[in-house]
């Protein structure tokens, strides 16, 4: 899949939910084996043209999540190529029980695509917020984990997906309309591959998801203040590349960030692999905090945690400061 400037301003203005339906429009033309199944939530998944168009390649299951991950699996079985939608928490705890024997052990090729990850289904609040997802999803074995930065980024995903067997996979979407772009010109996706944003010296910043446009929004003033950070998107969490380790060496410190709590999410991946390779550096892990907070627009809720391109360089600037 191929783009230019023009479609990532379309892209970002239609947001993750509505461009995951278009993107889903375009690969059904060339896949008749793909299915969808949806948790009753085809217009809340951007799938409402994709229901018309494609009326026996879309299946709505109700609200019966569990149920879902069983037919899910059955018809990959029979080797369809098969994604799956609902919000990030349903999806992650009321199937994950279905998710863990029927796609990790079974490893049937299933793709969940997680609506409203992180804080992004903001006055729905705290039921609909994905916070723990990863944590859950990282500890069930043969499940890939995928993250998408923004539009883009979920367009090669989907595209990679859908015509290569990967295995069960769990595709995170964060962000809302309007987020900002993190890839602006074409690019090479490659399955499970880091890809470094910007090059910098003195400091290593991982991270992954919607947030990434944050951070990319704080470098120059970062570069103002004589902090030249390098900023690489995990474009995979599990199966992370383990060319990482390499350069986590590089770098005396190294931040995290990312819109999931602060227990086994991205943070904690990289703690594990400072801890396994005796690697001698200084890491920090901004993140949501293990609590339920407060109900708002998106906007409101990043900068409420400090996860906004403002609050993203006070953290940063302040590490330097100490």
């Amino acid at each position: 899949m191929n783009f230019n400037s023009t479609d990532t301003k379309q892209w970002s203005r239609m947001g993750p939910r509505a461009m995951f339906g278009r993107f889903m429009l375009d690969i059904a033309k060339k896949n008749k084996k793909l299915i969808i199944l949806s948790a009753d939530l085809g217009r809340s998944s951007g799938l409402a043209r994709f229901k018309i168009e494609f009326p026996n390649q879309y299946i709505s299951i109700g609200i019966s999540e569990q149920n879902l991950i069983g037919v899910a699996s059955g018809l990959a079985d029979e080797g369809y190529k098969v994604f799956v939608t609902s919000f990030a928490p349903f999806l992650s705890m009321r199937a994950s029980e279905q998710i863990r024997m029927n796609l990790g052990y079974m490893k049937h090729n299933v793709n969940l695509v997680a609506l409203g990850s992180g804080l992004s289904m903001g006055f729905l609040g705290n039921s609909h917020f994905g916070l723990e997802d990863i944590a859950i999803m990282r500890t069930i074995p043969n499940l890939n984990i995928t993250c998408p930065a923004d539009c883009s980024e979920l367009g090669k995903v989907l595209n990679d997906y859908a015509f290569n067997d990967r295995g069960p996979s769990y595709i995170r979407l964060t962000g809302v309309p309007g987020s900002v772009n993190v890839y602006e010109k074409n690019y090479k996706y490659r399955f499970g591959k880091n890809i470094t944003l910007s090059k910098g010296s003195d400091v290593l910043i991982l991270s992954h998801g919607s947030i990434l446009g944050q951070i990319k929004l704080s470098l120059n003033t970062l570069k103002k203040k004589k902090i030249s950070a390098e900023l690489v998107n995990i474009v995979s969490l599990k199966p992370i590349d383990e060319s990482i380790t390499k350069l986590l060496s590089k770098y005396k410190k190294i931040i995290t960030f990312e819109e999931h709590t602060t227990v086994g999410g991205l943070g904690s991946i990289i703690a594990e692999k400072i801890l396994k390779y005796k690697i001698n550096s200084q890491l920090y892990s901004f993140s949501l905090p293990d609590k339920f907070g407060p109900t708002a627009k998106y906007d409101h809720l990043l900068k409420y945690h400090g996860l906004d391109a403002s609050g993203i360089t006070k953290k940063i600037i302040n590490l330097f400061k100490k």
